[in-house]
């Protein structure tokens, strides 16, 4: 009997037709170049010129991912990731350049109390984080602010750390019972300087109860015009921002009967366009009727992403209507700025450092700069 000259372990294959019992792994190998068949009968040991030990790879780490967007698109990281060439390290030295360009900056007073509604018919638009955050942002300037939430939500009062519940005094108790301003107000535990009148369940059933009362659009103005004659504690405010429902109820309609100024953030979405030409309607018809003081003073486009050209194409368009009344600065999407509420911080509080803190504090700054305007 012939000895094979195969190594041990191996087998010499057999030559029979393919057949059912064929083994199905030589009917592939028949397919296969001459060498990869060679080199499967004859193994060649490892480290040889024809097999050389190639090293492993070191392994790599996924860099961490990025949460929030800044204004102009680059992601926000830590400086360990930014090579000096790269969009990240241009963007962390501009928020490094914008940062001590507000920590050198200070803002006037107004020459009066400037009362303005935020508002928007559109929800979701960043009405209550605009509010909050524009408060924030002039209270850390030294300015003292007020917001009054008028919102039955009471998503303000929540985002500001203010308590809330139904016993609490608030804003209920001013427009329906007629108590004074002053007896509602609470201090924000995070910022000295910014109050606020919060919002209560007991406000869901005001639309009701407003409807058979005497002078029931002018009641916020009435008691906000008598607390700034017999200011309370917490002394006469600089700014009075007023968060109102995304609805025309009688809530909104006090607004803006008790302001002089609307201040509408508009999202960077075509939506928004449309809602925005409803609310100038509105407001029309509350200056003709109601308010001839009123007037939209201030513009500011929130949710941008500059990475997306419908957002860019949305400012072009707000800015070429609304050339005077558009804010320079633009507000980022930003989880940072969605998560603060859940800690019941602003983001200025939340996370300082972060695009939609900076953007937030420059768009303070820009709307007390124009108060000399507003006040001529």
């Amino acid at each position: 009997m012939t000895t094979s000259s195969l190594p041990t372990g191996w087998h010499e294959p057999t030559t029979a037709v393919a057949s059912s019992s064929e083994p199905v792994g030589w009917r592939n190998a028949a397919r296969l170049h001459p060498t990869v068949l060679v080199g499967a009968l004859h193994p060649v040991p490892a480290g040889t010129a024809e097999h050389p030990v190639v090293p492993p790879e070191p392994a790599t780490v996924p860099e961490p991912v990025s949460r929030e967007t800044s204004v102009d698109g680059a992601t926000a990281q830590g400086p360990e990731h930014a090579p000096s060439t790269s969009p990240l390290a241009d963007e962390l030295v501009d928020r490094a350049r914008r940062r001590q360009a507000l920590a050198g900056s200070s803002v006037g007073k107004p020459a009066q109390p400037r009362v303005l509604t935020i508002s928007n018919q559109k929800g979701g638009v960043g009405k209550t984080t605009t509010t909050v955050n524009v408060a924030a942002a002039l209270a850390q300037f030294g300015l003292r602010v007020l917001v009054i939430d008028i919102d039955p939500q009471g998503n303000a009062s929540t985002a500001l750390g203010i308590p809330h519940h139904a016993e609490v005094p608030s804003v209920y108790d001013v427009v329906v019972e007629d108590q004074e301003l002053a007896g509602v107000l609470q201090e924000c535990p995070d910022i000295p300087g910014l109050w606020c009148a919060p919002a209560t369940i007991d406000l869901a059933g005001a639309e009701l109860e407003l409807v058979s009362l005497v002078a029931r659009e002018s009641r916020l103005k009435r008691a906000i015009e008598h607390y700034q004659e017999h200011p309370g504690a917490p002394g006469v405010f600089d700014f009075i921002l007023i968060d109102c429902p995304p609805s025309l109820g009688l809530l909104t309609v006090n607004a803006f009967v008790a302001a002089r100024e609307v201040f509408i953030p508009i999202q960077c979405e075509y939506y928004a366009l449309e809602g925005l030409s409803q609310l100038l309607k509105n407001i029309e018809l509350i200056r003709a009727h109601l308010n001839p003081e009123l007037h939209v003073s201030t513009i500011l486009l929130t949710m941008y992403d500059a990475r997306t050209r419908l957002s860019a194409q949305v400012a072009d368009e707000v800015r070429n209507h609304f050339t005077d009344q558009v804010l320079k600065s633009t507000i980022p999407r930003s989880v940072r700025i969605s998560e603060a509420p859940s800690h019941g911080q602003t983001v200025l509080t939340y996370d300082p450092s972060s695009s939609g803190a900076l953007s937030y504090a420059e768009a303070a700054k820009e709307l007390a700069a124009r108060s000399t305007t507003i006040a001529e």
